[in-house]
């Protein structure tokens, strides 16, 4: 078996983001997660309590490795001078895209930590904070459609749509981790037209004709 043994003050130096490389090169060559935070400390050369003086368990590590994710991707979004002009669907399609971007330079793990697992309705606690900062985000790109009437206001229905966008974001990632094309192009493909599906959806129209139509037929069966 090889051991990726570190030595030296350089290593017991070792910060909070080494320490994250460290875990994912040590799931990937093990195919595995570290049985004990001592063993994995002793494979990379550092004492416990420098694991511990950035992560209180492997299982906060993996939450901060997802947090950053979400994070990532909203900062490279509002770095962007353009963005603040985008339309609610823009901003969603944008982050899509960018997120399979930063995805893409992790993806063996990515793969490794969403096997057989799903982000619907109870996603796994390592991506919550994940999923917190998602919901933060999408709530801001809601409001601001709703204001511009990008996105239609309707009683009880538009506290959904904030669900819908994260039912949407498990489609996109499912579709990437079994998406073979050269570039992920199929992946790209799926999130223009799966966004496009979401929005017309959240948009006045057909949804809103559908429902009238079934508030006068449940007054005339009522008459």
């Amino acid at each position: 078996m090889k051991k990726m043994v570190k030595s030296g003050k350089k290593a017991q130096s070792m910060g909070a983001d080494k320490i994250r490389e460290e875990y994912i090169a040590y799931i990937l060559e093990q195919e595995k997660r570290p049985s004990t935070v001592f063993g994995f400390c002793k494979t990379i050369g550092i004492k416990e309590d420098t694991f511990y003086s950035h992560y209180g368990s492997f299982k906060a590590l993996e939450k901060a490795i997802w947090q950053e994710y979400a994070q990532s991707t909203i900062d490279r979004l509002k770095s962007d001078s353009n963005y603040a002009s985008f339309s609610a669907r823009e901003k969603v399609l944008a982050f899509h895209f960018t997120l399979i971007e930063i995805l893409k330079e992790e993806r063996s793990f990515i793969l490794f930590q969403l096997e057989k697992r799903t982000l619907r309705s109870s996603p796994p606690s390592f991506i919550r904070k994940f999923k917190k900062e998602f919901d933060v985000w999408t709530s801001e790109v809601i409001e601001e459609g709703k204001q511009s009437d990008e996105i239609a206001k309707r009683p009880y229905l538009d506290q959904k749509y904030g669900s819908l966008l994260w039912l949407h974001l498990h489609f996109v990632l499912m579709f990437w981790m079994k998406d073979d094309s050269a570039e992920f192009e199929k992946t790209d493909e799926a999130i223009e037209k799966s966004v496009n599906l979401a929005f017309d959806l959240m948009e006045k129209g057909v949804v809103d004709n559908v429902f009238e139509f079934g508030k006068f037929l449940f007054q005339q069966a009522k008459g």
